[in-house]
């Protein structure tokens, strides 16, 4: 086993993290990763997951993605499961041992955890946003990747959210995400430098496009209130709105939920890959 690569001597200071974890923030995850499924289903086809990889699933979160690749990896290859959250991390451990997959790992650790390498494939979703060096964060994953591997990544564009008729409160609340996860330290807006990250890095044969989740009932709207939910505490510790201001805006989010007659759509999503040379 390698020892964790440090690319860059002086990280900037880590940014914070958003959204709530924990039990609460597993509860989110779940619906995330059954609205996900699909799309990330066809990022990893049309990227490829040979078997016997060496997959590493940096910012794994709940594992659900963790699991799919262990499978995709078969007996021959291997995961790890990287997360900051502890809590998340034993619950990730304790659904995944209900599939009794041998070959997947779940490691408490940081953006910056890259050890256990070389690994054929790395994979990243909904993590770059979240941190202070999305360059550094893909250049040390790509360290880890011998020639011929592979780097996943997909993440947020909230400027492409929309909702039909156009409400107030559905904009609002996308404001309010954008401007908590900028003064954490991070970019909700990040998905389209995802293919310039990856070249950055030295990444070859970059591909990318965008999906979008939109639901008329249940699906993304859901996402949509539940998400509100969980960084509500991080807006108002912010300062962005008071909670008063939150608990108004959640309550008209879930009676547009409710109502099948209005189109709600979750972040457009940018999904790239690239080949290490």
């Amino acid at each position: 086993m390698s020892e964790p690569v440090s690319v860059v001597p002086d990280a900037p200071p880590e940014a914070r993290y958003t959204i709530d974890g924990g039990l609460a923030g597993m509860s989110r995850l779940d619906i995330l990763a059954e609205i996900m499924w699909p799309t990330s289903a066809a990022l990893l086809a049309a990227a490829g997951v040979p078997v016997g990889a060496r997959c590493l699933d940096l910012g794994c979160g709940g594992g659900h993605i963790s699991v799919e690749l262990a499978g995709l990896a078969g007996p021959t290859g291997s995961v790890v499961g990287v997360d900051i959250d502890a809590e998340i991390i034993d619950l990730a451990r304790a659904a995944a041992a209900a599939c009794d997959l041998g070959n997947l790992e779940f490691r408490l650790g940081t953006a910056d955890d890259f050890g256990g390498g070389p690994y054929d494939l790395g994979y990243v979703r909904f993590l770059l946003s979240h941190v202070a060096d999305p360059q550094r964060v893909v250049s040390g994953l790509a360290a880890v990747i011998p020639p011929g591997g592979k780097v996943i990544v997909e993440d947020t564009d909230f400027t492409g959210a929309f909702c039909f008729p156009r409400s107030d409160a559905y904009a609002r609340s996308v404001q309010l995400y954008q401007e908590t996860v900028r003064r954490r330290g991070g970019n909700a807006d990040i998905g389209p430098e995802l293919p310039a990250l990856l070249r950055t890095a030295g990444l070859e044969d970059v591909q990318v496009r965008a999906v979008q989740p939109v639901s008329l009932d249940g699906g993304a709207k859901a996402m949509c209130v539940v998400s509100l939910e969980r960084t509500a505490t991080a807006i108002v510790e912010e300062g962005i709105a008071s909670a008063e201001e939150v608990a108004a805006v959640l309550a008209e989010l879930r009676v547009l939920a409710a109502d099948r007659t209005t189109l709600m759509s979750m972040p457009r999503i940018v999904q790239s890959w690239g080949v290490q040379r």
